[in-house]
């Protein structure tokens, strides 16, 4: 999986470099990133953050604001999102703001096609 990091500091996927991959690969990274989308809770999360603006930030308790979810249940399937490659956090001070890595959605899109081929 390839990152590019723009100057802002927002992340992004390549998903060009998905060509360079085997389909083994592509079938790993299938899984991976299926597995972040495999709860409603996270797929409302990438909504949630898919509609933010790029200057605006996000806030753990922005999420759990939105989420009829305890602040422990929302910080794990952030891990998920993260661990699984379609947000990151940056360190804010005290606060953990996240983005949806850029091109995500398109990256995704791609692998699909790819596998199954």
């Amino acid at each position: 999986m390839s990152f590019h990091t723009r100057s802002c500091g927002y992340r992004a996927l390549d998903p060009d470099s998905i060509d360079t991959l085997s389909l083994q690969e592509c079938n790993d990274l299938v899984a991976r990133f299926s597995r972040g989308m495999a709860h409603p809770v996270r797929v409302e999360i990438i909504r949630h953050l898919g509609h933010k603006p790029e200057s605006d930030r996000c806030l753990c308790r922005d999420i759990v604001d939105i989420l009829p979810l305890a602040q422990s249940s929302v910080s794990q399937h952030l891990r998920v999102l993260k661990e699984t490659g379609w947000i990151y956090g940056e360190i804010d001070g005290p606060r953990v703001c996240y983005c949806i890595t850029d091109g995500a959605m398109e990256f995704y899109h791609k692998l699909l096609k790819r596998s199954m081929k």
